[in-house]
């Protein structure tokens, strides 16, 4: 594990050098998936949706500068523990009972590494009492495997949140350190979800002009406008939170942000 961690990208900084995502999502399964066990930190319910239970996964294969998820985004390695399908949807399970809800939700990092682990899990879901799972992702792999969007859509009981990170290649690379050129696959996976059929919606840190410039935020607009114009109405438009780690990996990057009293 040592020597696959020694070049591994954690987090950016000035003068960093953009990666392919797609390869960094390989060599981040080779840490976080063994088989169909994929590693977590915790099991939790939270208030948001109305109330769900949630599995918080480990693992990205973006290096977000404004990413809220804890430390097991950029250090793998060091937490979690791994679950087969039966065992995160027992977790999950027992959360959601407790406290009386009736929705899951797969976050934290990136859930769709472990391919074989998300649908293994989504199976179970899809026999199970409960109504909805919501998979919360960045829509990297989703644009680079068509068949994942086709799978996904299998599941009548599955919502997928498409988080995009910039209007702009250029902005993406400032943002996530991929490469110009992968600006295009969550795109890509846009266009695969709606092309399945499968139940999705977008959302994007735009309602924050200090991570997202007017300007770029109508790029962003306009680019779902071609694909289809109900994405752009019904974009989920967020702020910058400012957990512990978001701040740090933005000190690490050497991005200074403005923040309302009683905000830090």
């Amino acid at each position: 594990m040592s020597a696959l961690c020694e070049d591994y990208q954690r987090y950016l900084e000035p003068g960093f050098i953009p990666f392919d995502p797609v390869e960094l999502a390989r060599r981040t399964e080779e840490i976080v998936c063994r088989g169909d066990r994929r590693k977590y930190t915790k099991f939790y319910c939270t208030g948001v949706y109305g109330g769900i239970a949630t599995g918080f996964a480990c693992g990205c294969c973006l290096r977000c500068i404004f990413c809220w998820v804890n430390w097991s985004r950029d250090f793998p390695e060091k937490y979690g523990s791994f679950r087969s399908p039966a065992e995160a949807f027992y977790q999950l399970s027992r959360v959601a009972r407790k406290a009386r809800v009736s929705q899951l939700r797969i976050s934290g990092a990136e859930p769709t590494l472990g391919k074989a682990h998300l649908l293994g899990l989504l199976e179970k879901v899809e026999s199970s009492p409960f109504r909805l799972l919501i998979l919360e992702t960045n829509g990297i792999l989703i644009g680079a495997d068509p068949d994942y969007a086709r799978q996904l859509a299998r599941f009548k009981k599955v919502h997928t949140r498409v988080s995009l990170k910039a209007g702009t290649p250029e902005a993406f690379t400032s943002k996530t350190g991929g490469r110009p050129e992968s600006f295009e696959l969550p795109f890509r996976g846009i266009v695969n979800l709606l092309k399945a059929g499968a139940s999705f919606h977008v959302a994007a840190m735009t309602a924050d002009p200090r991570i997202v410039t007017k300007q770029e935020r109508q790029k962003l607009l306009e680019r779902l406008s071609l694909i289809q114009p109900a994405l752009a109405d019904n974009l989920e438009e967020e702020v910058v939170a400012p957990y512990p780690t978001t701040l740090k990996r933005l000190q690490h990057a050497g991005v200074k942000l403005k923040w309302d009293k009683g905000r830090r």
